[in-house]
């Protein structure tokens, strides 16, 4: 097909990925009856929440609007999704000198418990060593991921506004000198035009094409004056995890991996951490298998440093099959357990980000929402700083005194002017990025973008002239908590599951 051949499309919003951010974004967009197509280079929706194995929402403010939807969607679907209690944890053990010793956590699904009370993590100084604490207010939604991508599919149907194309990206953008993007080339060579684009990928790839500022790594201290940054710039990153999901021999749903038992039998007695794993969180899935994550599989660094993809997700593979006979061999409750599944994608927690109009820094997170006093707040978080592996040289996982707000701004790339990210590459320092990188947050910047998106059409402008009190007057509208301590209509709302 030459140029003259070549497919044109006219939609008023693309977005790029169809992770969690983007997903959002398209239905809140849709909804507000703009045009949408939604590319993804994966084969399906989701990103880390499904093909990365992350199939469970952490505990947290701000988890509503379209996350609240998903759920109550997800518990039409058989064995579709729960809500967990911390049920064992080895720091606990320790302390009251139980054997045998659990390899990390293990949080099981409690039948009693409301989506309302997954809305909370903030709280304890002292965190998971606080058990008391711990067991009454966190509280997490793990779900199926085919029951998950299932529902994923008939939100974005719904509208009847969104097309989606999984299974190809772009090549190449058409923009201007006056930050604005025009048009997008998909591999296929389409050309699909827009007003408005949203970058919902990982890495920033499309802000990278367009020409946005990106940034990698720890930032020195004197960048932000982030009291825990460090005091010299480093390319430290985030642990990756590869995922694998376990179930009792004859009683889950599928039929053990083929090969693994073979596999299991050629690894080496002494092979990576050895005895002494990382700690792993296992989460009790709806039909009575259990979610295994590593903190973490590889370290963030030694993930970027590898050649390529394909390499790291073979280590990390031979590190779970490691980490599982393990944990086999040395937790007897587990010792009756196959590897069901293996996450076809690694959850990587850190990447590029995006220089923004505003960068949301650890002094957000410290102020919290007492203390800020942004106008366009448009999500808010209440995870701790929280870093996997060894060398990331941080203050660790120290939990929050109050929820803290993310503005408008750090969604929109420096100098740009129709184009959004909705991503955990977003304007974020990186420390700020290891606290609201989780999923349901995530969803909130989608949600939000896609409404921006939707109230620009209407008004004619662009992202930065757009008004901020309208977008969150949208996003209320929508039954997404801006607020702490939550209002009561939406805490009403919430209940009626």
């Amino acid at each position: 097909m030459n140029a003259s051949q070549k497919e044109h499309l006219n939609v008023d919003l693309v977005i790029v990925g169809a992770g969690s951010g983007g997903v959002a974004a398209a239905i809140a967009a849709g909804r507000l009856g703009i045009t949408v197509l939604l590319v993804e280079k994966q084969h399906g929706l989701g990103g880390n929440a499904s093909l990365g194995g992350v199939n469970v929402w952490e505990m947290g403010v701000g988890g509503t609007g379209i996350p609240f939807e998903i759920y109550k969607r997800l518990k039409t679907k058989a064995n579709g999704v729960g809500i967990y209690r911390f049920n064992i944890h080895r720091k606990w053990q320790q302390k009251r000198g139980e054997q045998p010793l659990h390899p990390g956590a293990e949080l099981t699904i409690d039948p009693s418990l409301r989506y309302v009370d997954t809305l909370l993590r903030h709280g304890s100084e002292t965190g998971i060593d606080n058990e008391a604490f711990v067991r009454a207010n966190w509280h997490g939604v793990p779900f199926d991921p085919n029951a998950y991508q299932e529902v994923l599919r008939e939100l974005l149907a719904e509208s009847g506004y969104i097309s989606v194309r999984l299974g190809t990206t772009f090549n190449r953008i058409i923009s201007g000198n006056d930050g604005r993007l025009h048009a997008v080339e998909l591999e296929d060579g389409t050309l699909v035009y827009a007003r408005y684009f949203i970058d919902a990928t990982d890495n920033a790839y499309l802000c990278e094409a367009a020409g946005a500022q990106l940034c990698m790594g720890q930032e020195s201290r004197e960048v932000y004056g982030e009291p825990d940054a460090p005091l010299q710039p480093t390319q430290q990153l985030n642990g990756v995890s590869l995922i694998y999901r376990i179930g009792k021999a004859g009683e889950a749903e599928e039929e053990e991996m083929p090969t693994l038992a073979a596999e299991l039998a050629t690894l080496p007695d002494q092979c990576w951490w050895a005895a002494d794993f990382p700690l792993a969180s296992i989460v009790q899935y709806p039909n009575g298998d259990l979610n295994v994550n590593m903190l973490p599989t590889m370290e963030g660094a030694e993930f970027a440093g590898l050649a390529s993809y394909e390499i790291a997700y073979a280590e990390c593979r031979k590190r779970v099959l490691a980490h599982f006979r393990y944990i086999r061999e040395t937790y007897p409750p587990y010792r009756n357990y196959v590897i069901k599944w293996l996450a076809p994608r690694l959850g990587v927690r850190e990447g590029r980000r995006i220089i923004a109009a505003y960068q949301l820094t650890q002094h957000d997170l410290l102020k919290g929402l007492a203390g800020q006093d942004h106008p366009d707040i448009i999500a808010i978080a209440d995870h701790p700083m929280d870093t996997h592996g060894s060398t990331t040289g941080r203050a660790g996982c120290v939990e929050l005194d109050q929820p803290y707000g993310i503005p408008f701004r750090s969604l929109i790339p420096k100098g740009f002017r129709n184009l959004l990210i909705a991503s955990r590459a977003a304007g974020f320092s990186s420390l700020a990025a290891s606290s609201c990188r989780l999923t349901r947050t995530m969803m909130q910047l989608g949600q939000a973008a896609g409404s921006a998106a939707g109230l620009a059409s209407v008004q004619d402008s662009d992202f930065p002239e757009l008004d901020a009190a309208k977008l969150r007057e949208s996003l209320k509208q929508q039954h997404v908590q801006l607020t702490y301590p939550m209002e009561d209509h939406l805490k009403n709302y919430l209940t009626h599951e």
